[in-house]
């Protein structure tokens, strides 16, 4: 008996595309035109946080710091109220100190920190 043998055909590799011709405007596939958008997108986020940053960084030299108290065991606010403005209004030293430190109707605790008006 003999051996048959079968002539399989060789796969070659793909050819190559010709390069685009001059003045014929480059195509994008859909992923090309994903990573082109993807690309931009970080740029502009890049930018804006740049921004961000130096802008914040010239106005933290003016920025005006208030002063702070922390509040003692037992304290209320109209004692604080009396004792950082005792010649105002409690009432509107309360409602100040309320605003800045975005209290509500919430109360303070013995060692929480203030921002006096």
């Amino acid at each position: 008996m003999t051996a048959m043998t079968f002539d399989t055909p060789r796969r070659t590799a793909p050819s190559r595309p010709a390069l685009r011709p001059a003045g014929q405007p480059v195509r994008l596939t859909r992923r090309g035109r994903l990573a082109l958008l993807l690309v931009l997108a970080v740029l502009v986020l890049v930018a804006f946080s740049l921004g961000r940053e130096s802008a914040s960084a010239g106005s933290g030299s003016a920025r005006v710091t208030r002063p702070t108290t922390v509040v003692q065991p037992g304290e209320t606010l109209w004692a604080i109220a009396r004792r950082v403005a005792p010649s105002a209004d409690p009432r509107a030293t309360v409602a100040r100190l309320a605003e800045l430190n975005d209290l509500g109707s919430a109360p303070i605790v013995a060692g929480q920190r203030l921002t006096l008006p």
